[in-house]
C-alpha cells in the first residue's frame, strides 16, 4: 500500500509534464517558423490600420483636389473644406484627373480665372467639378457645393458694405464680428435608427481590431494542423508513444498546444492594438474569456482537420480557405449588422459570429457577463463538441500510427 501511495502522485506529475512538453513543443515550432514573423506580428496590425483608416469616428470625410493658379476663391475653398476634415491637395488639373481615375480622390475641383474673377466681383461662380466613383464621392461633392455657396454669401455681404461706402478693412472686420455673434443651431436627436444604435460608441479601429483578432486567431490555429500530419508521417508520433507517454497524454498535449497558439496570437493582437491604436476592449477579463473560449473552438477545429487529411499542403490550404470563409460569414470582414437577414441567420453556424456579438456588446455597449452569457454558452458548446470529435479522431489516427 505504501508503494502505491508513492507512485500515484508521481504518475500524476508525469501526465502533466508530458502534456506540457507536447504543448510547449507545438508553441515553439509555431514561433520558430520564419513565415509566421510577418503573418503573426505584422500583417494583422497592418489590416487593422487599413480598416481603421476607412471606418470609424476618426476617419476623414473625403479627399478633394482643388486646382488653380491661386486666388481668393481657391484659398477660401481649401480653408473651408479642411475645417470640415476633408483632405485637400492642390495638384495640376491633369494630375488631379489622373489621381481621380486611380481612386485616390473623391472629387477634383478646377478654379479657373473666370471663376476667380466672378467670385471677386460677387457674381455667380461656375466651377468644373469631377466626381469619383467611391461610395462617399457624392457626399464629398455636396460638401464642395456647400462650401462654395458659403463663400459666395460671405463675399456678397462684404461687397454690399463696400458699396455702401464702408472701407474694405472696416467692412471685413464688421462681417467677422457679425459672424462671431451668430449662435450655431443645436441639433437634438430624439430618435435614431437601429444601425446607429448598433454602431454607437465604436471607435475608429475597434471593428478592425475585433475582426482581425477572430480571423487570425482561427487561422493561426488551423495552420498548425499541418504539423500534426507531418509528425505522423515522419514517425515522431510513434516514437513519442514508444516512450513513457500514453495516447491520451499526447491528445491532451496537442489540444493544449493549439490552444496556446491561438491564445498567443489573440493576446498579441489585443495588446498591439491597444498600444498602437488605443483600442478599448471594454471589460478586459470578459474579453479575455471570449478569446479563451473562441481559442478552444479553434483548437478543436485544428485537431479535427489535422486528422481528416493526410497531406500537409492540403491541410495548410484547407485551413486558410476554411478559416477565411468562416471569418467572412461570421462578420470579421464586414459588419454583421449590415448583413441581410438570411445571411445573418446563416452566420449563426460560425463561432466567429457569436464571438463578434460578444465583443461588440463588451466594447461598444459596456456589456457585462449576463449580457454575453448566451454567446459564451454557444462558444463553450461548440468547443466541447469539436474537442470531443477532434480528440476521438486523433485517438483513431494514433492507433493507426502505432
Amino acid at each position: 500500500m505504501l508503494l502505491v501511495s508513492r507512485l500515484v502522485p508521481d504518475r500524476g506529475g508525469a501526465v502533466v509534464s508530458n502534456v506540457v512538453a507536447v504543448a510547449g513543443t507545438e508553441l515553439r515550432l509555431f514561433l520558430r517558423d520564419r513565415s509566421n514573423l510577418f503573418f503573426v506580428f505584422v500583417f494583422p496590425v497592418l489590416l487593422v490600420l487599413m480598416i481603421g483608416l476607412q471606418f470609424g469616428e476618426g476617419a476623414r470625410s473625403g479627399r478633394v483636389a482643388v486646382s488653380g493658379a491661386g486666388s481668393a476663391l481657391q484659398s477660401g475653398l481649401v480653408e473651408v473644406l479642411e475645417a470640415d476634415d476633408v483632405v485637400v491637395s492642390d495638384p495640376a488639373w491633369d494630375d488631379a484627373l489622373e489621381l481621380l481615375a486611380r481612386g485616390r480622390l473623391d472629387a477634383a475641383v478646377r478654379v479657373d480665372v473666370a471663376a476667380a474673377t466672378a467670385y471677386d466681383a460677387g457674381e455667380a461662380v461656375t466651377l468644373e467639378v469631377v466626381r469619383g466613383s467611391a461610395g462617399n464621392a457624392q457626399v464629398v461633392e455636396q460638401q464642395v457645393r456647400v462650401a462654395v455657396d458659403g463663400l459666395r454669401s460671405d463675399r456678397a455681404r462684404l461687397l454690399a458694405l463696400e458699396d455702401a461706402g464702408v472701407p474694405a478693412d472696416r467692412a471685413a472686420a464688421a462681417v467677422a464680428a457679425a459672424e462671431g455673434q451668430v449662435v450655431a443651431p443645436e441639433l437634438e436627436v430624439t430618435s435614431v435608427d437601429r444601425l446607429s444604435r448598433e454602431f454607437e460608441g465604436m471607435g475608429q479601429f475597434e471593428f478592425g481590431a475585433s475582426g482581425q483578432l477572430l480571423l487570425f486567431t482561427f487561422l493561426a490555429c488551423l495552420g498548425g494542423s499541418a504539423t500534426l500530419i507531418q509528425a505522423r508521417r515522419l514517425g515522431v508520433v510513434s516514437r513519442m508513444l514508444a516512450g513513457p507517454m500514453t495516447a491520451g497524454e499526447l491528445v491532451a498535449g496537442q489540444i493544449v498546444g493549439r490552444w496556446a497558439i491561438a491564445l498567443f496570437q489573440g493576446g498579441y493582437l489585443m495588446v498591439a492594438t491597444s498600444v498602437v491604436f488605443g483600442v478599448d476592449w471594454g471589460n478586459l477579463p470578459l474579453a479575455l474569456l471570449v478569446l479563451l473560449l473562441f481559442s478552444l473552438v479553434a483548437a478543436g477545429a485544428a485537431i479535427l482537420l489535422g486528422t481528416l487529411l493526410e497531406n500537409e499542403g492540403a491541410a495548410g490550404g484547407a485551413g486558410v480557405g476554411f478559416g477565411l470563409v468562416l471569418a467572412a460569414l461570421g462578420g470579421s470582414m464586414f459588419p454583421l449588422e449590415l448583413f441581410p437577414d438570411t445571411m445573418r441567420a446563416i452566420s449563426r453556424i460560425t463561432p466567429h459570429s457569436w464571438a463578434y456579438e460578444a465583443l461588440a456588446d463588451i466594447q461598444r455597449r459596456g456589456g457585462g457577463l449576463l449580457d454575453v452569457l448566451p454567446q459564451l454558452g454557444v462558444l463553450a458548446a461548440m468547443a466541447l463538441a469539436l474537442l470531443a470529435l477532434g480528440g476521438w479522431s486523433l485517438r483513431r489516427s494514433l492507433a493507426r500510427a502505432m
